[in-house]
């Protein structure tokens, strides 16, 4: 009964050597985007309690912004916005 358990532990261990292995050397997968693709802008929102962050993402042209919600735990993101469709190219 121990030989079996001393084997399949051996073989297990094999298996995830193998697996680290394969890790370590398959190519490096590309960044979703570069950190120069973004442009980050602190504002406030005028009438409100809130300051905001606006995000320009000059790859796919489109802006966005990021709040912190009323709670204070989370973040309200808004729905990006075209920059070609608004400025007509």
């Amino acid at each position: 009964m121990k030989d079996k358990l001393i084997w399949a532990l051996g073989a297990l261990n094999l298996l995830l050597l193998l697996g680290l292995v394969t890790r370590l050397t398959a190519p490096a997968q590309a960044q979703a985007g570069r950190p120069s693709d973004y442009l980050m802008i602190p504002g406030e929102i005028i009438g409100g309690n809130n300051a905001l962050v606006w995000v320009i993402d000059s790859r796919n042209q489109q802006l966005s912004a990021v709040t912190l919600n009323q709670q204070g735990v989370a973040l309200d993101m808004m729905p990006p916005l075209d920059l070609k469709r608004l400025f007509g190219n």
